[in-house]
């Protein structure tokens, strides 16, 4: 059983970046447990029907996301590469996932019928929603920009999946702005980094007030908080990862605490 790694490694993606991702995979078999255990999503053979639903729609769309500005760039695959060997894939599996990718990379692929297929599957599972939408923003981001082309499918696949335009450009903010805050000397605000970036880390305006400053922060750390977490479906082990992005969210947030008399 592989799809297990697949989950617990995009989800740590969505909470940690590519560390998370990696540390992720490391914690796969115990995803597994956790996800029967604490999602109460039914029988094992269901479980087992929604991650190979999460792992066959996550490459479809990752295809589709990379082909959409009408090629599949060299960053694009070596990100995708990246992917594959930090899985630890099998010679069948990864085969099954680059079959996946080029069939969503193919003239004609239609991601309608996926999504639906994948919402029927899943159920209202928004965390798994999220997840698979991270990682598409972090593939279409492999290039250190997204072409119209990609925002265009990725605000399709959005609202085939009920977020919405609007929530995909809030993420991709968010997404951009984090990596400030984590660098190889910690989680700080890295060199070039504006205040601009705090807040958009935090997902808010820079007019915002003090009170609402405070709730936003708090509404990002609930988020990722370890017992949220591991309700919907993470297991205890990727605490780590949870801590890793309430520690860039706390980061920014310290930098803006700074610049308000009222909260130092």
């Amino acid at each position: 059983m592989f799809y297990g790694k697949v989950i617990g490694g995009l989800i740590g993606l969505m909470v940690a970046g590519v560390i998370g991702l990696v540390l992720g995979l490391a914690v796969g078999h115990a995803f597994d447990r956790g996800l029967v255990a604490s999602l109460k999503f039914g029988s094992p053979e269901n479980i087992e029907r929604v991650k190979r639903s999460f792992f066959e729609t996550t490459f479809l769309l990752s295809g589709f996301v990379a082909k959409a500005d009408g090629r599949v760039s060299e960053e694009e695959i070596k990100h995708t590469e990246l992917i594959f060997q930090q899985m630890n894939l099998t010679a069948e599996q990864r085969a099954r996932a680059i079959e996946l990718f080029r069939q969503g990379a193919a003239t004609g692929f239609e991601v309608e019928p996926v999504i639906s297929t994948f919402l029927q599957v899943c159920g209202p599972q928004q965390q798994l929603q999220q997840t698979l939408l991270m990682f598409l923003v972090s593939l279409a981001m492999a290039d250190q920009r997204i072409e119209p082309a990609e925002q265009s499918a990725l605000e399709r696949i959005c609202v085939l999946m009920g977020f919405g335009a609007a929530r995909l450009a809030q993420l991709l903010r968010m997404a951009q702005a984090q990596e400030h805050f984590h660098g190889n000397d910690g989680f700080v605000a890295q060199p070039g980094t504006s205040l601009e970036d705090a807040y958009a880390a935090l997902g808010v305006e820079k007019s915002v007030s003090d009170r609402e400053l405070k709730q936003a922060y708090r509404r990002r750390i609930s988020e990722h908080h370890p017992d949220k977490l591991i309700a919907k479906g993470v297991p205890e082990d990727m605490i780590k990862l949870a801590t890793e992005r309430s520690q860039e969210i706390q980061a920014a947030y310290d930098m803006i605490k700074k610049t308000r008399p009222g909260m130092r």
